[in-house]
């Protein structure tokens, strides 16, 4: 019991020091849950977070697409998260000079 108590609290800290390492971009705002992505919407802005990069394609009033980890994903507000390169994404805010996203792994 002691063992899963002590690997338990390991991987927690482990996760814990890479959410925090992994949101120090610019556009990138975390806590230990998860984190908050602003991209600008103009051609090739993209931000780095938790070790994967995120590159605006296109967005309308509802839904935005990404390419992520290499693979292109639309976003649209209200949708449950999408996992894309071993992350959760979801579409918080869609405005005329930029989009939001929240990320967790």
């Amino acid at each position: 019991m002691k063992q899963r108590r002590a690997a338990a609290l390991l991987v927690s800290a482990a996760l814990g020091a890479a959410l925090l390492t992994g949101c120090s971009s610019d556009g990138v705002d975390c806590n230990l849950d998860q984190c908050t992505v602003t991209i600008q919407r103009e051609t090739d802005a993209s931000v780095e977070v938790l070790g994967v990069e995120a590159e605006f394609v296109s967005a309308d009033d509802d839904s935005v697409t990404l390419q992520v980890a290499g693979q292109q994903v639309t976003l649209e507000k209200g949708q449950q998260a999408v996992e894309v390169g071993g992350l959760q994404l979801s579409l918080s805010s869609v405005t005329k000079s930029e989009v939001q996203v929240q990320v967790s792994r």
